[in-house]
């Protein structure tokens, strides 16, 4: 694992203390299918099957410090798989909240037990829900930042998520091949495309 960080860092990733000690304490390995555990610390995607994915070490460090993520925030994880995103920003968050949402039963059931290896679950600042999370969740809303793990044909924000998000919230989300961030100020989004990344479907 420290190889992986140390790795992340000359690539010029982990630039943020909390995302790097978050990435040091949360192991990949504890979210990869048993059959690949050997490949945990590799710099790739690897398959959680369902025709989902953990996504490429550097692509996650990128959109959770792209996101910007501080203690004490509310936080919507879109599409949280195998859970290690979930896991990260919880770390961070410390005394906030992290709400998982995961549309295919069994990747849900696969995410959760690798959550439940960490306390975060006992104590309550990860909550994990069954369902599509286009639509969010508003009962656990407002959110600081919302994390999609997953890529959507549409060019926008899913309509459902723009009134759960805070005034000055962040939004990251892959949108075919580019990763956006969208900023809410005075109501409206701001955002800013980075091209050149690959995800699996929004389902």
């Amino acid at each position: 694992m420290k190889e992986l960080i140390d790795y992340l860092k000359e690539k010029g990733f982990l630039k943020k203390e909390n995302v790097y000690n978050a990435f040091s304490k949360i192991d990949r390995k504890d979210f990869v299918p048993e059959e690949l555990k050997e490949h945990a610390y590799k710099d790739v995607p690897l398959s959680i099957g369902y025709g989902q994915t953990i996504s490429q070490p550097q692509v996650v460090s990128f959109m959770i410090e792209l996101l910007f993520p501080e203690r004490g925030q509310n936080i919507l994880d879109i599409g949280f798989g195998s859970g290690w995103t979930t896991a990260l920003l919880a770390e961070i968050v410390k005394t906030g909240k992290v709400i998982g949402v995961e549309k295919v039963p069994e990747v849900y059931n696969f995410g959760k037990k690798n959550i439940e290896k960490y306390s975060f679950m006992n104590r309550k600042i990860v909550e994990l829900f069954l369902g599509d999370g286009r639509k969010g969740r508003a009962d656990k809303g407002p959110y600081d930042r919302v994390l999609v793990s997953a890529a959507d044909r549409a060019r926008d924000l899913p309509r459902n998520l723009t009134g759960q998000i805070k005034e000055g919230g962040r939004v990251v989300i892959p949108i075919d091949s580019s990763i956006f961030l969208f900023v809410k100020k005075e109501g409206s989004f701001q955002w800013e495309e980075y091209p050149g990344f690959s995800f699996v479907p929004l389902v």
